[in-house]
């Protein structure tokens, strides 16, 4: 994994670890309904970033790698399940 993505990403899961605790804290206080979707919103949005930070990396590293070995379709392969798993969100 390549180092500046690696902390960009621990930095942000450390981030949505804060959110979380404090979304199980809104639910223990009984905080507005619409104020606990907006927090859960959020985290999904974080996790969203993380995700793509992830696919960045595999981009840059395994991917470009497998076409520089001449692997090109296990390459286009992965590229192609990242994309249709993201299609199902």
């Amino acid at each position: 994994m390549k180092t500046e993505i690696k902390k960009r990403a621990q930095r942000r899961l450390k981030l949505i670890e804060g959110q979380v605790r404090g979304l199980q804290r809104m639910v223990e206080k009984e905080v507005y309904c619409i104020d606990v979707l907006t927090q859960s919103s959020a985290i999904k949005e974080a996790l969203s970033g993380v995700e793509d930070l992830m696919l960045e990396n595999h981009l840059e590293t395994h991917v470009a790698e497998q076409m520089r070995s001449g692997k090109k379709k296990q390459a286009v392969e992965e590229v192609l399940k990242v994309y249709k798993a993201s299609k199902k969100k």
